[in-house]
């Protein structure tokens, strides 16, 4: 599977309030780009979709209401559409990171806002496959901090190099900025492609078999040193070196296989690297700042070797954070690489592991 993403950089939560977002009274510039082709129907009119609860969990590819954020739609333009989405504040898998909502939060809910979006507005059918080829997004800690208010948030997309398969999708690019009562809490975008249910039976009918397997669930590491308080949310085995681990699949979990699934999910990789991280450097781990390339499917029945390495602080600044370099191994080729950062790393303590809520 050859690698294929956008490498356009998130701009970040400031950057974007200096180029004019303004509180409470609209939305950033989309980002420019002539795509070959528009995903609305002809003729339609921007306007606001509610979906029904079951609607929403099928196009966000959820069978559980407890893991779907998006609550609607509302097509803007051909390329340009608002999402608004419910951040739980005791989520049982995307748990609080001490006094912070989980940035994965932010993965999560850009990943589905694009199924959603792609599904409802670009005639994807489901039942089609998706591969996120690239993630990436950036935040600030001081946005994440839980507060008391609800965490009713808006995403604004933009997607551009859109390319058709017949009547539906076939990959494009997409930029979100996601903001709740004003202020701007994240950046980010992505390249995604689609493949067709036949296609995908024709490409990976051969690990159908690996649905109905049992798969070895390996021992866990020790849940305090990864940023979590149950073993049924860890995700790394001890490996044989310093720095490296086994990746371990519980494909009971509720959160990460909440559905049948004949590889790893992605976004069980971004809590791999996560909680890499967090166990590399013994500190309580935020990843305000992610950059994950997806390069092959990750096979649930043979062994992921993950793997860290620690950067230096970013560019010339120097107040800048450091981070982690993580990569997933697997039949000796990288299938997986995640850049994270973290502010104002300090020793964890019991305050900065997660709960399991479920």
């Amino acid at each position: 599977m050859v690698q294929l993403t956008s490498r356009s950089a998130s701009m970040s939560v400031e950057s974007v309030e200096r180029a004019g977002y303004a509180t409470g009274a609209g939305r950033a510039e989309a980002s420019s780009g002539s795509p070959e082709e528009t995903g609305s129907p002809a003729g339609e009119e921007p306007g606001r979709r509610e979906g029904s609860p079951d609607r929403l969990r099928q196009l966000v590819h959820r069978t559980d209401p407890l893991d779907v954020f998006p609550t609607g739609l509302t097509r803007l333009t051909d390329t340009q559409f608002s999402v608004p989405a419910h951040w739980p504040r005791a989520h049982r898998f995307f748990a609080p990171v001490g006094s912070h909502q989980d940035p994965l939060l932010i993965a999560e809910t850009m990943r589905q806002t694009t199924m959603l979006i792609a599904h409802a507005q670009f005639g994807v059918p489901v039942g089609d496959a998706f591969v996120m080829w690239e993630l990436r997004y950036t935040s600030a800690s001081e946005r994440l901090e839980l507060g008391e208010e609800p965490w009713d948030i808006t995403v604004d997309v933009s997607c551009s190099r859109i390319r058709r398969r017949g009547r539906s999708l076939g990959s494009m690019h997409i930029e979100l900025l996601l903001h709740r009562r004003g202020t701007v809490l994240a950046t980010g975008g992505g390249r995604i492609s689609c493949t067709s249910a036949a296609a995908y039976q024709r490409l990976r009918g051969h690990r159908g078999a690996v649905l109905d397997a049992p798969i070895p669930l390996l021992p866990a590491v020790a849940p305090r040193t990864v940023g979590r308080t149950s073993e049924n949310d860890v995700v790394l085995s001890p490996g044989t070196d310093p720095g490296t681990w086994l990746l371990r699949l519980d494909t009971r979990h509720p959160t990460l296989f909440g559905r049948p699934n004949d590889h790893v999910p992605g976004i069980l990789l971004l809590e791999a690297a996560r909680q890499a991280a967090h166990a590399a450097t013994g500190s309580a781990f935020l990843p305000t700042a992610m950059q994950a390339d997806f390069l092959q499917y990750v096979e649930l029945d043979r062994p992921c070797r993950i793997e860290a390495t620690t950067l230096p602080a970013d560019g010339d600044d120097p107040l800048a954070p450091a981070g982690m370099f993580i990569r997933a191994v697997q039949d000796g080729e990288p299938a997986f690489t995640c850049t994270l950062r973290s502010p104002e790393l300090h020793p964890a303590g019991p305050g900065d592991v997660r709960t399991d809520l479920s």
